[in-house]
């Protein structure tokens, strides 16, 4: 290392084009700043990550898909180092819609010509009894779902108020950047990313009423299982095995995740870009 400061490479190991991106990043910025790789790939010319405040981190660039991005959000959360990520996956909306050359993404990063916003994160417990037995954060969401193929019995409440009691696939618990993800596909709101709340959202509930619900973020939110297997996912990537007499609490985290773009389209052109909405032609006149 030269006491330079660091880029965080965040890298799809499977990827080849994120692999190739990553050593012309290297290549171009040696002289510039040092690089510090995630544990699941080992480019020459960087080191692995160990210490963010230690090894200097700056910003933390990320090559793949929103998958990629989640994992690099568990890295960084609660620091104030920026995530930008170049989108080498599917759709998704927590990468940059633009991918420079690797030479100008060096130069836009040693002059700081990028935008940060900071993304809010949920926060979730696992209460057995009095004993807390797991934590943890979900940039995206956090999900209560049945462990086995059959419907799972829970019970939710709202700030202490009962709210429903529902046998259904599970309830969803989405920030505004996982509204755009899960919550989408399971039919949920779409939130834009400034707007601070909460969607609840039943899957596939066995119910009269089951409709999406936008909450506030200071809210407290407790689902308590009632059948014999349960499993908690957040994001995907983090699973806590639940039993029955399992309580999750969710509120919204006290740390968030920065994000950094590249240019400043704002969230309604990146919701139509995505998707591609028919704003031109028959349906756009």
């Amino acid at each position: 290392m030269n006491n330079h400061p660091a880029i965080l490479l965040v890298v799809h190991p499977e990827r080849s084009e994120a692999l190739s991106t990553a050593r012309e990043l290297i290549e171009y910025g040696k002289n510039r700043f040092d690089f510090v790789t995630n544990s699941q790939v080992a480019l020459p010319g960087s080191e692995h990550l160990t210490d963010l405040k230690k090894q200097n981190i700056e910003i933390c660039v990320v090559l793949g898909g929103d998958g990629t991005m989640l994992r690099a959000a568990e890295l960084v959360r609660g620091t104030s180092i920026p995530i930008l990520g170049l989108n080498l996956g599917h759709v998704g909306f927590l990468a940059q819609l633009i991918r420079p050359a690797a030479r100008d993404l060096i130069e836009r990063i040693a002059t700081k010509s990028y935008s940060t916003e900071d993304r809010l994160t949920l926060g979730y417990q696992v209460v057995d009894g009095e004993k807390v037995v797991a934590h943890g954060f979900a940039l995206n969401e956090v999900v209560v779902e049945s462990a086995e193929p059959a419907m799972v019995e829970l019970f939710v409440q709202v700030d202490d108020r009962p709210l429903s009691r529902w046998g259904c696939d599970g309830v969803l618990i989405a920030t505004p950047t996982g509204s755009t993800a899960y919550a989408f596909s399971a039919g949920g709101p779409v939130v834009w990313p400034d707007v601070k709340a909460l969607v609840l959202l039943p899957l596939a509930a066995h119910a009269l009423y089951s409709r999406p619900m936008v909450i506030s973020p200071n809210s407290t939110i407790k689902i308590d299982v009632e059948s014999d297997a349960a499993l908690l996912s957040a994001d995907g990537l983090r699973r806590v095995a639940l039993q029955e007499g399992n309580r999750v609490s969710l509120t919204a985290s006290g740390e968030s995740v920065r994000l950094a773009h590249l240019d400043d389209s704002p969230f309604t052109d990146r919701l139509v870009a995505k998707f591609r909405l028919p704003v031109e032609g028959w349906r756009g006149k």
